[in-house]
């Protein structure tokens, strides 16, 4: 590409506060660098690979160049240049369809290899999955699901991991791996996408809920059933690195430092913040034996599927703002049920008045579910309040950058959830 790195460099510097994607919406991007360009089909259209730091964070973008862009992908242009029209590549369904392919057996850049006994074919029309949030997917004939990390982080991937160790244990519930997408960073691997099976039918926890209430109540407690039995799994799966132990005062400590880092700046927390940190500290007075597993870190309605009579979990990589090494740390397994709970509470304050009633119900339908399986929720109210507050508070930092009409939804279960504990 005949584009120089300094005048891509500018207009990336403008585009990506634009994208979804980009976890610094909230600021001005400050030092933007583009790091390497790995050109993967040459010609027109012309494919490239870009690794762009911006401010300490690195981003991958997918750019191709046209002589001259159709009128679909006319939203997507990033700069024009003498060599042809630079833009998000994602969105040109001709280029996608080649991805896959072009990433095999790359000498330099990123590098695509199938899982072992995973037969992938590589001629799929591909079309982008219209709703984007911290990633971007890619479907593949209906068959495939590629999912593309924007951030770059160097190290163990918990997408990658926890499907491989969970498919290691044929556990259910869960859409088989069959490929991932990496690249050396600082002598390091790191991930870069996961390819999975499609599920064409599939609808999300979410839609089902928010769209007949009264239908899904039938479906809460097989989401239970479901989510324990995942939790099985990855306890069987990381054995050797589950953590036993007879109190939660780390646990106590990581919820008080994650308090004080969200709510540094949101003067709607200051009311609750001594009864929020009595909360997290009611957590040490907690006896075990407890074990610490690998859990989900970011479970909710959109990560739950429902397709051909069963629930399938997707997106095992944590919050994504969390750096790897928190998203991979050993938890209480409550940590999946509580962020559930707090999904069935924006689901019944969706299209205006909260039923709380039905929220209640799904509740406690999900805990019957869960506990033929694991234990009861319910018998550890200490946990599963402070679990609750501590993603309640998280919410509300979260709904303050992107969507401050909705705070009052999380701010909302806080006055609730301590009205109940105390």
């Amino acid at each position: 590409m005949t584009t120089a790195v300094d005048t891509l460099t500018g207009a990336l510097a403008g585009w990506l506060p634009r994208q979804r994607w980009y976890a610094g919406k909230d600021r001005a991007p400050g030092t933007v660098h583009v790091e390497r360009v790995t050109p993967l089909l040459h010609g027109d259209p012309a494919l490239l690979h870009v690794l762009v730091a911006v401010d300490g964070e690195r981003y991958q973008v997918l750019l191709g160049r046209r002589s001259s862009l159709p009128a679909d992908l006319a939203d997507a242009a990033i700069l024009d240049t003498p060599g042809g029209v630079v833009y998000a590549a994602t969105h040109d369904g001709e280029l996608m369809s080649r991805l896959l392919g072009c990433l095999q057996g790359t000498a330099d850049g990123p590098v695509f290899d199938t899982e072992p006994g995973a037969r992938v074919a590589f001629d799929l029309p591909a079309r982008i999955l219209p709703v984007e949030q911290s990633n971007t997917s890619l479907i593949f004939g209906d068959r495939y699901i590629l999912k593309l990390f924007r951030r770059v982080l160097p190290g163990a991937h918990p997408d990658v991991e926890l499907h491989r160790a969970l498919h290691s244990v044929g556990a259910r519930h869960v859409a088989r791996m069959l490929g991932s997408l990496t690249v050396e960073v600082d002598g390091i691997p790191a991930a870069l996408g996961i390819l999975q099976e499609f599920l064409p039918d599939a609808q999300d926890g979410w839609t089902l809920a928010t769209t007949d209430r009264a239908a899904f109540a039938g479906e809460a407690a097989e989401l239970g059933r479901s989510v324990a039995t995942v939790h099985n799994a990855l306890s069987s799966a990381f054995g050797p690195r589950n953590i036993a132990v007879d109190d939660l005062a780390d646990t106590a400590d990581r919820l008080h430092l994650r308090f004080a880092a969200l709510a540094d700046g949101i003067p709607e927390l200051a009311p609750h913040e001594r009864a929020l940190r009595e909360a997290f500290d009611r957590v040490r007075t907690a006896r075990g034996p407890f074990t610490l597993q690998r859990v989900h870190g970011d479970l909710h309605l959109g990560q739950a599927l429902r397709s051909g009579g069963r629930w399938t979990l997707i997106d095992f990589e944590g919050e994504p703002g969390q750096p790897l090494a928190e998203r991979n740390a050993p938890r209480h397994p409550l940590q999946d049920v509580a962020t559930m709970l707090r999904s069935f509470d924006y689901a019944a304050h969706h299209g205006g008045a909260a039923d709380v009633a039905w929220a209640q119900r799904m509740r406690d339908a999900f805990c019957d579910g869960y506990a033929e399986i694991l234990d009861d929720p319910r018998d550890q109210p200490v946990l599963l309040h402070a679990f609750e507050l501590d993603k309640a508070v998280y919410e509300v930092a979260y709904e303050r950058a992107h969507r401050p009409d909705w705070t009052s939804i999380p701010l909302g279960a806080i006055t609730r959830i301590l009205g109940a504990a105390s």
